[in-house]
């Protein structure tokens, strides 16, 4: 899945990306850059991602570089 950072708190971890395919906004939890090629996200940010459901809430996981590179 593709999408767009709408917000990243870097001092909680927690932050938002909102889908390309239908503008859904996922949940980024803290935790969620372990493991990527990313130390921190910025408003705007392309990514590809995974989703994963926790209780109510779904998560994006699993954060790629998105297409354009950035």
């Amino acid at each position: 899945m593709q999408g767009v950072v709408k917000v990243y708190d870097p001092a909680t971890g927690f932050g938002l990306v909102v889908s390309d395919a239908d503008r859904t906004e996922y949940v980024l939890g803290p935790g969620a850059l372990a493991g990527s090629a990313f130390r921190l996200l910025r408003q705007g940010q392309r990514v590809n991602f995974s989703t994963e459901i926790r209780g109510e809430d779904t998560y994006a996981v699993n954060l790629r570089f998105g297409s354009d590179g950035s």
